[in-house]
């Protein structure tokens, strides 16, 4: 009978310790304006660098060194690995010295500088220092290497520290709203760089293209020396190796499944997006030959980021889990119009659809991963996340978009080369990977009445 009471009463004692925990984070969390600062600058201009890697560099390949998508699909997929690895190790680093400033700021710095070197690769380049080697071999490949090392610093800068700092200073009750704007920032880039900057890839420039974007990086890396404020000084512990399988051990598993059920979401979307995202400038420039595809996309960006800021503070209100496969909806409408529209205007109109639909997407699941992600574990947790949004999809995504535009047999002749030309078919592939987001949507809204009873982390 003692025994009893007494496990009864540590019970309790965990339980009211998890709920005032909650509780504190909620009331003491504050959003100021040096915060959103934060959040909007150093987002931003981290979202110029990923979308130079995630869309330009494949372009930088196809254009310049060759049309073989398989380089583009190897590219993607080993910058994946890259990406996750670096950020289960700078994750867990980060948490084990609750530093998240210094992590990003020399991540910013290197992350530039990497960038300005993909100006000096060219095949006429790769002949002069590698005589010896098949030149566009060896061009390739080094863009490869060079993207897997230029994401090794972007993976550490942003993905390891940048999101775990917006986790440490955010909670359950605002990141509806934040996330709306944070998934905003890789389309204002990406209507930054088409409408400022496309017509110097267009023209070869790319020297000075990436030497632009790469300074800004850099720049952004000084600036947030003196912008952020690490929000606690104190260290964490347990062992580093410890804390770098922390999130595989199968009991953890078992007691985050409302996390894992959400980071399996999000993998399916990512595969998804990842199917045609690595080739839609390839298939707008060379399918539908809309030379002024920059202005599309760009009304197309503008659309689709005042449609997720309109929706932040509607996801918050409705629910997270509830908001995503009405959004997940307008995606799936959006892809299958992409595969039968071929006009600028129906372009614009169907691609609206889609990519407002993949906003609402992003801001729900990331909000959702967010509030499920243990508050005394956030770093450990950026790299399983990584796992499941960038390493799968960015492995699978691009093979299966890969496979659709080889077995179409859509090509060109260029200079008596057979070039491959991305088809409609990676929308419809894409839509298809899409649908599968509705199993692990639904296991995680029966569980989640039981959460709420239970009182869920922030």
């Amino acid at each position: 009978m003692i025994i009893f009471q007494k496990e009864w009463l540590c019970i309790n004692i965990k339980g009211y310790k998890r709920n005032y925990n909650k509780l504190k984070g909620d009331i003491m969390v504050k959003l100021t304006k040096r915060i959103w600062a934060s959040f909007i600058i150093i987002g931003l201009v981290g979202q110029f660098a990923w979308t130079i890697e995630n869309m330009y560099f494949n372009v930088f390949l196809y254009n310049t060194i060759s049309t073989d998508p398989n380089y583009i699909a190897s590219m993607v997929a080993a910058s994946a690995v890259t990406a996750t690895l670096t950020t289960l190790l700078m994750g867990a680093l980060s948490d084990k010295l609750y530093r998240r400033k210094v992590f990003i700021c020399t991540g910013y710095i290197l992350w530039g500088f990497s960038t300005m070197a993909f100006g000096f690769i060219n095949v006429k380049n790769i002949a002069v220092w590698f005589p010896a080697a098949n030149a566009v071999v060896t061009a390739a490949v080094l863009v490869v290497v060079m993207d897997c090392i230029m994401t090794f610093f972007g993976s550490t800068a942003n993905d390891a520290a940048f999101n775990a700092y917006i986790t440490d200073v955010t909670n359950s009750e605002n990141r509806g709203k934040v996330e709306s704007v944070l998934a905003v920032l890789p389309l204002i880039s990406m209507l930054i760089i088409f409408g400022a900057f496309d017509s110097m890839t267009q023209q070869g420039r790319w020297m000075e293209f990436f030497t632009i974007f790469g300074a800004a990086v850099t720049s952004t890396g000084v600036l947030a020396i003196f912008l952020l404020k690490d929000k606690v000084t104190e260290k964490r512990k347990g062992a580093f190796f410890k804390n770098l399988v922390y999130g595989f051990k199968p009991d953890v598993i078992r007691k985050e499944q409302p996390l894992y059920l959400a980071l399996c979401a999000f993998g399916l979307f990512s595969v998804s997006v990842q199917t045609f995202f690595p080739y839609l400038i390839i298939y707008m420039q060379n399918y539908l030959k809309l030379n002024s595809y920059a202005i599309v996309l760009g009304i197309v960006l503008i659309i689709a980021s005042l449609v997720s800021v309109a929706g932040g503070n509607f996801i918050d209100k409705v629910g997270k889990l509830k908001f995503v496969l009405p959004a997940a909806s307008v995606m799936l409408a959006g892809l299958i119009g992409m595969f039968f529209v071929r006009s600028k205007v129906a372009v614009i109109i169907a691609g609206s659809v889609m990519m407002s639909g993949y906003m609402l997407v992003t801001a729900c699941l990331s909000a959702t991963i967010r509030d499920y992600t243990p508050t005394d574990k956030v770093g450990h947790f950026q790299g399983i996340r990584m796992i499941f949004a960038v390493l799968l999809p960015m492995v699978i995504g691009p093979y299966i978009g890969a496979a659709v535009i080889k077995n179409s047999n859509s090509t060109y002749m260029d200079l008596g080369v057979v070039k491959n030309v991305p088809t409609p078919s990676i929308f419809l592939a894409a839509a298809v990977a899409l649908l599968f987001i509705v199993i692990p949507i639904y296991i995680l809204k029966r569980r989640e009445p039981n959460e709420n009873k239970m009182g869920r982390k922030s």
